[in-house]
């Protein structure tokens, strides 16, 4: 990783990661886009519930 990297939020070097892994393995848009659907419902799901 370069150094302006290593030095971001941990969230852009999980976005990085996730964009590198998917293009190498040259996975279509229309399938990462409707996979990234699910991975964000899921985890919204264990994000904490808030008490209102």
């Amino acid at each position: 990783m370069s150094n302006e990297l290593d030095s971001a939020p941990n969230y852009i070097k999980i976005a990085v990661d996730l964009i590198m892994l998917l293009e190498q393995n040259d996975v279509p848009a229309e399938d990462v886009l409707a996979a990234l659907e699910i991975v964000k419902s899921d985890f919204e799901m264990k994000l904490p519930q808030s008490t209102d």
